[in-house]
């Protein structure tokens, strides 16, 4: 059921959901750029962003900037999109959001494709929106040359010289009782 929200407050949402939309952005814009004082920016000062395959985690606008500076050392050029975002509040000055994105990459010199899926936490601080809690969940991360076949993979996100499998769609719960039922079906 829908709720119900004085005019005010859905005019405040809608702003918010715009200005949310471009942290989002600025996100992709900065890490393209290169831009780690940007990128800080966008983080509150107690953020925190990790992978569930933990290759990736900081705690604290500093520690993500460092984490950052890291991680993009290696990437060489790279462009992010972001497609569809699902924004839900929690609160006046809370909310929760889903991204599906898209990146190219080179780490290491090595043209790279990955699909992914950011989960989020956003909280006003110091007057603007930012991003609280950011999870990246990968569909697949490969070297270009590995694209053709790597959807049939599990383990389709190479760190370096190792292979991890995909944090979507396999763990998901739905994803799993699918396959399962399916799968049920076919040996009937």
């Amino acid at each position: 059921m829908r709720e119900s929200l004085d005019i005010e407050t859905r005019l405040a949402r809608l702003e918010a959901r715009h200005e949310i939309s471009e942290l989002v952005t600025r996100y992709a814009i900065a890490c393209d750029e290169r831009d780690l004082d940007l990128l800080a920016s966008l983080f509150t000062k107690d953020a925190v962003f990790d992978t569930p395959n933990g290759s990736m985690r900081a705690e604290t606008r500093e520690g993500i900037s460092a984490m950052f500076e890291q991680v993009l050392a290696v990437r060489g050029p790279g462009f992010h999109w972001t497609h569809d975002h699902i924004i839900r509040f929690t609160g006046d000055d809370r909310a929760a959001g889903t991204i599906f994105g898209h990146a190219e990459t080179t780490p290491n010199g090595n043209h790279s494709l990955a699909a992914l899926k950011y989960e989020d936490e956003y909280r006003i601080e110091d007057g603007a929106w930012r991003i609280a809690h950011r999870a990246i969940r990968f569909f697949y991360y490969v070297p270009a040359a590995e694209y053709p076949g790597a959807l049939t993979q599990t383990d389709r996100v190479v760190l370096g010289a190792k292979r991890v499998d995909a944090d979507i769609p396999e763990p998901l719960p739905s994803y799993a009782g699918f396959e399962a039922r399916r799968n049920a079906a076919r040996s009937r």
